[in-house]
C-alpha cells in the first residue's frame, strides 16, 4: 500500500511504513543527519534531521516520524534552518577543537555537517567537559571526548555483531559510551563501528596518525583472506598499504568488513619474500638469481620420470598462477597435482560441482526459514556470512540446528550432539529433526570443510543430498547444499581442474610419497599447510609471498605477489567469479606468480601460449566461459554427489580448529592479528 505526502510543495508517494526522511530523499532532498543508519534501528538521538511539519508546532525528527497520508513536509524553511544550526550549536559544545590531529579529518560527518549547517561561530565561553578513553582493543583507538551519543556503536554491536559489549551510562551531559570487557571488545565484527562514528571518537588504531584521506591512493579490489571475496577498497600510499576499507555489495559483504580482513594489513609488509633463495650444501637457505633458480629446477625436473613430480596449490593462489601452473604440469606429464586439503573427499569432476560450491548463494540466507550446520563454526570460517545468519534469525525468526559443535555464536542453536549417527538416523528418518524438516519450506544444509576432510566424508555429503532431496531443498529451484570453505580460491582451483589426473596422487599421497620417495619434487604454489616438517630428501620448490610454513622447509623459493599486488581472478565459496586490482608494487624482486611460472616454461621448453594477462584470460574461456566474466557465478547442476553406500565411522564431528586471527601467511605476520589473538586469549573466548 502506498502512502501520499507533499514534501517542499512537491507530491510523493512511498511505501506504508516508510519515515518521512525517506520520503523527503526521494524528492530529493538532502537531510542531515549523525544518529540514523540504514542498517541500524532507529534512535532519534541526535535530532540533526528535523523538518518542518504543517500543524507541528514545533519542527519533527524526521527520521523516526512515519509518513502518514496527506502530511506536508517542508525542509528548507528559516525555521528548519535555525533549528539545525541550535541542534549543531549544541553537540559543538563540548566537542574538542583538535581536528588538526584527529585521524577521522577529512572525512568526518560533524566537519561537513558543521559547514553547511552550523552558525559558523559559537557563543559558548564555558569550559568543555573531558571524557576519559575507554579500552575497546587493539583495533579501535578511542577519543571519547569527542563522542556526541549517536549510539551507532552501541546499536551495530547489538544487532549486527550480536556481541553485547557496549552500552551507556548516565544522562545528558554526563552520558558515557563504555564497555563491560576489560581487554577490549568481542566479536569478529568489531572494526565496523569504525566507519559508522561520525566523529572522532572511534578510530583505527593500526592506522593511527599515518595518513590523510586524501593523500591515499584508492584502489577497488575484493578481499582473498576468506573464502567470501568481499568487496574492499585499498588505501594505499608512497607503495604501501595503509588501510582496507569496505565497499557496498548487497550479494556478498553488504557494507561490512571483517576485523581480519580490515587490519591484517601490516602483515603483507613482514616476513616478506623479495628475492628468490636457494639451500646450500651446508642446508642454509641463500639469495639467488631468477635465472640461477630457473637453473636449479631445470637440472633437478630433467633428471626425474614425470611420475616423480607433484605439484600442490595453496586456497590464496589466484586463477592465473593456477591455470598456468598446470598447463605446465600437463606439459611434463605429471599427474600428481591437487588444490584440496590432506583427507579431503571434495569431488574432482566439474559436473558434482555441487559437492564443492556454496550453492544456496551468500545473499540465499536471507530466504531461508531453516539451518542446519554440520562440521562449521562460520563465526571464524566466514564473519560475514554469520552476520547474514544472525539477520536472517532477527528478521525471519529463522531455526538454526547444527550437529558437531562449536563455540557459542550470536544467535541460539539447537545443538543436536555430534555423532555423525546423527546424519544417519535423519536419512532414515528416525531423528526428530525430521519433524522440523517437514515443516520448514526452504532449508540449507550448510557443511563445513571438516566434514569433507573425514574418511567418510563422501558418505556423509551423499547422506545430506539425500536428504535435501527428500525435503524438496535439492531442486533446480533451490539447492539447499552449501560447502562453506575456508580459502579464497579453492573452488577457483577445483573449477580449472587442479586435482589428480589418472592414477595420480592426492594431497595426502602426495605427501606420503614425499616420506616413501617415490615423489622426489614438489612444487608449492602458496600451500602453508600439512607439511609441518621436511618429510623426506624430496626436492621443495615454494613459490609464494610469505615465508612461512611452506617456505621454511623448501630448497628453492621463488617470492610471488600478495593479493595487493596483482591483477589476479578469484572465485568465491559460491562460485562468484572476482578481481584483485593492483594497488602496490610487490616488494624487491618478487614478480607476479603467473608471470614466474610463464617465464620458467620458457627456459625448460615448454613455453605457454600467453605473454600477457588478456590472452592468459582468453586460456580461460576454454576451461569456462563464465570465468572471464567478472561477478558472474557460476552455475551447479543437481545431480547425485557423494555416496551413499559409504558407512559412517564412529568419530565425532567437529569444525576445524581456528585461530581466527591467524589463518594464513599475511595474518600469521600480523603484528595486530597477534594482538587480538592475545587479547581473545585474556577474553577467555
Amino acid at each position: 500500500m502506498m502512502v501520499k505526502l507533499f514534501v517542499d510543495e512537491k507530491e510523493i508517494e512511498v511505501e506504508e511504513g516508510s519515515t518521512v526522511m525517506q520520503a523527503c530523499e526521494k524528492t530529493g532532498a538532502e537531510i542531515p543527519r549523525f544518529c540514523f543508519h540504514e542498517r541500524l534501528s532507529i534512535a532519534g538521538n541526535c535530532r540533526m534531521c528535523l523538518v518542518a511539519l504543517e500543524g507541528s508546532p514545533k519542527p519533527i525528527a524526521s527520521c523516526a516520524m512515519p509518513a502518514s497520508e496527506g502530511m506536508k513536509v517542508v525542509t528548507n524553511s528559516d525555521s528548519v534552518k535555525a533549528a539545525r544550526e541550535g541542534v549543531m550549536e549544541f553537540l559543538l559544545i563540548n566537542h574538542p577543537l583538535d581536528c588538526p590531529i584527529c585521524d577521522q579529518g577529512g572525512e568526518c560527518d560533524l566537519q561537513d555537517q558543521a559547514l553547511f549547517y552550523g552558525r559558523g561561530n559559537t557563543r559558548y565561553e564555558e569550559s568543555k567537559r573531558s571524557v576519559d578513553n575507554k579500552p575497546f582493543g587493539p583495533l579501535i583507538k578511542t577519543t571519547m571526548t569527542r563522542c556526541i551519543h549517536c549510539t551507532r556503536c552501541v546499536r551495530f554491536m547489538d544487532e549486527v555483531a550480536g556481541v553485547h559489549e557496549l552500552g551507556a551510562i548516565g544522562r545528558g551531559e554526563d552520558m558515557e559510551i563504555i564497555t563491560n570487557s576489560p581487554s577490549g571488545l568481542g566479536g569478529e565484527l568489531s572494526g565496523n563501528i569504525i566507519d559508522l562514528c561520525p566523529v572522532g571518537a572511534l578510530t583505527s588504531a593500526p592506522y593511527a596518525f599515518k595518513a590523510r584521506p586524501w593523500e591515499l591512493s584508492k584502489t577497488n579490489s575484493i578481499d582473498t583472506l576468506d573464502a567470501l571475496g568481499s568487496s574492499i577498497q585499498i588505501g594505499s600510499k608512497n607503495g604501501q598499504v595503509l588501510r582496507v576499507l569496505p565497499r557496498l555489495n548487497e550479494d556478498i559483504n553488504e557494507e561490512w568488513l571483517a576485523d581480519k580482513s580490515r587490519f591484517a594489513i601490516d602483515g603483507l609488509l613482514n616476513q616478506r619474500l623479495d628475492i628468490p633463495y636457494k639451500r646450500n650444501s651446508k642446508g642454509k637457505l641463500e639469495p639467488c638469481s631468477w635465472e640461477e633458480a630457473f637453473q636449479i629446477m631445470t637440472k633437478v625436473m630433467n633428471s626425474l620420470n614425470p611420475n616423480e613430480m607433484a605439484s600442490i596449490v595453496g586456497g590464496q593462489a589466484c586463477l592465473e598462477s593456477i591455470v598456468a601452473l598446470k598447463d605446465v604440469m600437463d606439459s611434463l606429464n605429471v599427474v600428481n597435482i591437487d588444490s584440496r586439503p590432506i583427507l579431503s573427499k571434495l569431488p574432482i569432476n566439474k559436473k558434482e560441482r555441487s559437492g564443492w560450491l556454496f550453492n544456496p548463494k551468500i545473499s540465499g540466507i536471507e530466504e531461508i526459514d531453516n539451518l542446519l550446520i554440520i562440521g562449521s563454526q562460520p563465526r571464524y570460517e566466514a564473519a560475514l556470512l554469520d552476520a547474514r545468519i544472525r539477520k536472517a534469525w532477527l528478521e525471519n525468526n529463522i531455526q538454526i540446528a547444527r550437529i558437531g559443535g562449536g563455540d557459542q555464536s550470536s544467535y541460539p542453536i539447537n545443538e543436536l550432539g555430534n555423532d555423525a549417527d546423527i546424519i544417519d538416523k535423519i536419512f532414515k528418518g528416525k531423528h526428530n529433526y525430521n519433524k522440523i524438516l517437514d515443516n520448514s519450506y526452504k532449508t540449507l544444509f550448510l557443511i563445513g570443510e571438516s566434514v569433507l576432510n573425514r574418511k567418510d566424508g563422501a558418505g556423509i555429503l551423499g547422506r545430506i543430498r539425500e536428504i535435501a532431496k527428500k525435503y524438496n531443498n535439492y531442486t533446480d529451484d533451490w539447492n539447499g547444499i552449501g560447502v562453506l570453505h575456508t580459502e579464497a580460491n579453492r573452488v577457483g582451483a577445483l573449477e580449472a581442474g587442479f586435482v589428480p589426473g589418472k592414477n595420480g596422487f592426492d594431497t595426502k599421497g602426495i605427501i606420503e610419497g614425499m616420506k616413501t620417495k617415490q615423489i622426489k619434487l614438489v612444487w608449492l604454489l602458496g600451500y602453508d599447510e600439512e607439511i609441518t616438517e621436511k618429510q623426506s630428501e624430496s626436492f621443495v620448490i615454494y613459490q609464494g609471498h610469505h615465508g612461512d610454513k611452506g617456505a621454511e622447509f623448501a630448497d628453492l623459493i621463488l617470492p610471488g605477489s600478495a593479493y595487493t599486488e596483482k591483477n589476479a581472478t578469484y572465485i568465491n565459496t559460491e562460485g562468484r567469479v572476482q578481481r584483485t586490482y593492483a594497488a602496490v608494487p610487490p616488494p624487491g624482486n618478487a614478480k607476479e606468480d603467473w608471470k614466474i611460472i610463464r617465464a620458467f616454461s620458457e627456459y625448460i621448453g615448454k613455453t605457454l601460449p600467453y605473454n600477457n594477462i588478456e590472452q592468459l584470460r582468453n586460456r580461460f574461456e576454454r576451461i569456462n566461459k563464465t570465468f572471464i566474466a567478472e561477478n558472474s557465478v557460476i552455475k551447479s547442476e543437481v545431480c547425485d554427489i557423494g555416496d551413499t553406500k559409504i558407512r559412517l565411522n564412529k568419530s565425532e564431528i567437529k569444525p576445524l580448529e581456528i585461530n581466527y586471527f591467524m589463518t594464513c601467511p599475511i595474518s600469521r605476520s600480523s603484528e595486530t592479528m597477534a594482538k587480538c589473538s592475545i587479547a581473545k586469549n585474556k577474553l577467555g573466548i
